[in-house]
């Protein structure tokens, strides 16, 4: 979960007063947040925020907002949002969008904040809050890339466009050369940070102004005149990019009103696409663009446990900083501008129940007695256990996500059956896992010191898509197991294979597959009763090579559910 340095001066001076941990501890649960250490003597608070849907908690000034919400019931305006039917100007603030964008970083959202002198506090924690918006909500600048220039060398309009990455020069932030685009992806250390995320295109993204001057190579590096932000400049030039219209949005509502909070004045930019978006041709940025969200007063009191009236509700959701309108039993939320986690009524829900206060709820002893029982899945997934520890190999235990990275890419598949995650804090959990075996190969990459041979084993939960089930998606309780050593290969996993069918009371048959994870020729596909139910074979050598393995491995992947004829 995302960790933060708040500025203790900052942070109390919004709140309006000191507290000390032991009041502070409890207000915190209000942002599903705590305490996590606070050394007095540098004047931070480190704080653990404990929901990844809330982005706008990630800085000291976001936190602060909400915690002064819940207090005094005051929610902050923000007159400089454009929404539909409300546009506000913009003067010259002009962002040109380039159509050879459209299929490398399309979209952008700006401002200017204007009107306070930058400290060194207000600095870093500018910084923070751009680290923490990129390098978690955005995927490691995948998805948000967030650039901080100097408002008053910049000329208007500025041009976002798709440049030559070879003619296109600048002397990027640190360095004291100029240096093309390419060679800042192998001599910049923030190239070869962020470069891989547009180095496969032929052009790159880049932000300059009327003048030509560069401010931004996104989602790299700023530029050292332009981009190089200094402590005593009252006038700042927001951009953050992306691939992505709705979350680009967000991020810049997010950063505009944490400017606004430390003080700015926020003026908004129109940017202008040469294509079209759901939110038209021209944006002024920031924009409003969230949706209400309709809830039933009776849903509420059901799912909570208590009976309340939908002005009760009303008011335990206004604490939390939305604008509610109530329409006989009906309760119509309409998030803050920096919000847009509201997906459901139950989100409305639990803002009630933080709302009211978590501990205001009496609790309940359950009522019905029943008697828990081991499913026939568990109690066949745990004779597989038995049988694989009695075969000499040891249990791992894994998570179901992870990275594209090691499910598609190091294993060399097309990944047309892995489910993503649409909006990951983080890339190293963006997948779904459709097998056990990269994470088996991964736990191989790390034991190269280790005794040989090295027997490894997991059962747990697989995800395909599968377009017959309702969800578009079909979980399986899986079996996978690895063999590294010297003479690994596919007799000895077959033998361990056919020992396990054998003890399970099952008869399987093999044919000869093709799997770019194993080698030609030596790998089968395993069929119990005409149904396939698993794969094997020695893993190819470019699959070891990805994962950093020198021992030659085989690995077994099996369907415990196909096995038992579900």
């Amino acid at each position: 979960m995302p960790k933060i340095d708040v500025n203790e001066e900052l942070f109390f001076k919004a709140l309006g007063r000191r507290y000390e941990a032991s009041e502070l501890t409890p207000l915190l649960t209000t942002a599903k947040a705590e305490l996590d250490d606070w050394p007095k003597s540098d004047g931070i608070l480190r704080i653990e925020l404990n929901d990844t849907n809330r982005p706008d908690l990630w800085s000291t000034l976001g936190l602060a907002r909400q915690l002064s919400i819940f207090l005094t019931g005051n929610v902050p305006s923000y007159p400089f949002f454009s929404r539909a039917g409300d546009v506000k100007k913009t003067g010259d603030r002009r962002v040109v969008v380039d159509k050879g964008l459209k299929d490398i970083r399309p979209f952008i959202g700006s401002f200017v904040a204007e009107g306070k002198e930058v400290t060194d506090a207000l600095l870093r924690e500018i910084i923070q809050s751009q680290e923490k918006l990129c390098g978690n909500f955005g995927r490691k600048r995948k998805t948000i890339a967030m650039g901080v220039s100097r408002a008053d060398l910049v000329s208007w309009p500025v041009s976002y466009s798709a440049a030559d990455p070879d003619t296109t020069r600048f002397i990027p932030l640190d360095f004291e050369k100029p240096l093309s685009l390419r060679q800042i992806l192998t001599e910049h250390p923030k190239g070869r940070e962020y470069g891989h995320i547009v180095s496969a295109h032929a052009r790159f993204p880049l932000l300059a102004d009327g003048k030509g001057e560069v401010l931004t190579f996104p989602p790299v590096i700023n530029s050292a005149l332009i981009g190089g932000v200094k402590t005593g400049d009252t006038r700042l030039f927001i951009d953050l990019t992306g691939p992505d219209l709705d979350t680009i949005l967000t991020a810049c509502a997010i950063a505009a009103c944490d400017f606004a909070d430390m003080g700015f004045r926020v003026q908004p930019v129109a940017v202008e696409y040469p294509f079209d978006t759901p939110y038209g041709r021209t944006i002024v940025t920031p924009f409003y663009f969230q949706k209400d969200t309709v809830l039933e007063v009776a849903e509420a009191s059901k799912r909570l446990g208590e009976e309340f009236t939908a002005d009760q509700a009303a008011a335990w959701i206004r604490r939390m900083g939305n604008t509610v309108r109530v329409t006989g039993s009906r309760i119509i939320v309409s998030p803050p501008e920096y919000r847009n986690d509201f997906l459901h009524p139950v989100d409305a829900i639990e803002e009630i129940m933080i709302g009211r206060g978590m501990d205001t709820f009496s609790p309940v002893m359950p009522r019905d007695f029943t008697v828990g029982r081991v499913s026939e899945a568990e109690e066949y997934g745990r004779r597989a256990r038995e049988l694989m520890i009695g075969l000499g190999y040891q249990e791992m235990i894994y998570g179901y996500l992870g990275a594209r990275k090691d499910i598609v890419e190091r294993m060399c598949v097309d990944g047309a059956d892995a489910i993503e995650i649409a909006n990951p804090m983080t890339e190293s959990f963006d997948t779904v896992r459709n097998s056990i075996l990269p994470n088996l190969l991964a736990s191989e990459a790390e034991s190269a010191h280790a005794m040989y041979p090295h027997r490894i084993f997991e059962i747990g939960k697989t995800v395909q898509r599968d377009a017959k089930e309702n969800e578009g998606s079909r979980t399986y309780n899986s079996l996978g197991f690895l063999l590294a050593d010297r003479e690994a290969g596919f007799n000895e996993v077959d033998a361990h294979a056919l020992a396990l069918f054998y003890y399970l009371s099952l008869e399987p048959s093999l044919s000869s597959m093709e799997d770019p994870r194993f080698i030609p020729g030596r790998a089968a596909a395993i069929s119990v009763d005409g149904r396939r139910v698993g794969i094997m074979g020695e893993v190819h050598p470019r699959v070891l090579s990805n994962w950093g393995i020198e021992m030659p491995c085989a690995a077994v992947e099996l369907r415990l559910d196909l096995m038992r004829g579900e």
